[in-house]
């Protein structure tokens, strides 16, 4: 089912200059926010009240940039972190206070009621159209949240992109060579794209996998399948270093929810996943470790579970 672009999606964004044209005033307005019908969200700019509560954290985000790109007196591109929630992308890690809009004029941006304009040379490609809106493609798009994110932040937006298959690292390479005038903060660009990797599938496993760097242990294969002897498809785990027999499954609650067949519960999911776990042990010989997104807040004591794994396992070869 194609997909039309041209077309915004999500509430209906009221902007003061056209609700003036059509007979509202000032006061009217007001009274509508007042009563808690219409919800403010950026100066002149207003939705529903019920629609905007019913929206993701991205869904609102999304709503802000529409508005500043409509209100903006000078023609903006959505760009950087802005542009991820028009690819349906993770916001973890990034600053949804601020909206970021990249001037097409090339001249210097400025900071100003919770808008950051961004400079920029825009080449022949950079810009498309997605959900009714003007934002940088998504190969543009990695490279600039690699400028003002936290290096981990980055990947998993980046990661997001490439397993999508909205862009590919080579693609990224490619327009990074190219050039990137006026940019600033471009330190962990090739770092990231070192890293990225599209069969990464999700913000834990990005965020396990950037631990795995920043702790200085061995890179895992990202969606290894396993095999038994004569062949057979067994399963595939989220990470495995065969070299040390060891496999790593992220547990998540997102994870559990796309498991989830027509008329299961999540212990049905849970059950089948032990299974699977017991199966590729047993095949394998391989020490399972599962990790949650509360082990990546215990950075310390989750690395001294995989520092204890790796010993134990160098002492059974």
């Amino acid at each position: 089912m194609s997909t039309n672009w041209s077309v915004p999606r999500g509430p209906r964004l009221m902007l003061r200059k056209q609700l003036l044209i059509d007979g509202w005033n000032d006061r009217a307005i007001a009274r509508m926010v007042a009563s808690k019908q219409w919800v403010r969200i950026r100066p002149g700019a207003y939705v529903e009240a019920e629609a905007w509560r019913a929206q993701t954290l991205a869904g609102r985000h999304e709503l802000k940039v529409r508005a500043v790109l409509l209100q903006s007196k000078t023609k903006l591109v959505a760009s950087h972190s802005s542009a991820m929630p028009l690819y349906e992308g993770p916001t973890w890690g990034l600053d949804l206070d601020r909206v970021h809009g990249t001037r097409i004029d090339a001249k210097a941006g400025r900071c100003e009621a919770g808008v950051q304009q961004h400079r920029g040379a825009i080449r022949d490609g950079d810009v498309v159209e997605r959900h009714g809106v003007s934002v940088m493609s998504a190969t543009r798009v990695g490279l600039e949240v690699t400028t003002i994110v936290p290096t981990e932040a980055a990947l998993v937006a980046v990661n997001h992109l490439l397993h999508a298959g909205h862009t590919t690292v080579e693609a990224m390479q490619e327009r990074y060579e190219k050039g990137i005038v006026f940019w600033k903060g471009t330190l962990a660009t090739d770092l990231v794209l070192r890293l990225a990797d599209a069969a990464v599938e999700s913000v834990g496993e990005s965020r396990f996998f950037y631990f795995c760097y920043a702790h200085g242990l061995p890179a895992p294969i990202p969606q290894y399948e396993v095999f038994d002897d004569a062949g057979q498809f067994i399963g595939r785990v989220d990470f495995a270093w065969p070299e040390l027999g060891i496999f790593v499954e992220f547990d998540g609650r997102v994870k559990y929810e796309k498991l989830l067949k027509p008329g299961e519960s999540a212990s049905d999911v849970v059950v089948r996943e032990k299974r699977r776990e017991e199966r590729i042990v047993e095949v394998t010989g391989w020490m399972c470790i599962r990790v949650t997104w509360a082990d990546l807040k215990n950075s310390g004591a989750l690395l001294d579970r995989i520092h204890r794994a790796i010993a134990g396992r160098a002492r059974i070869a």
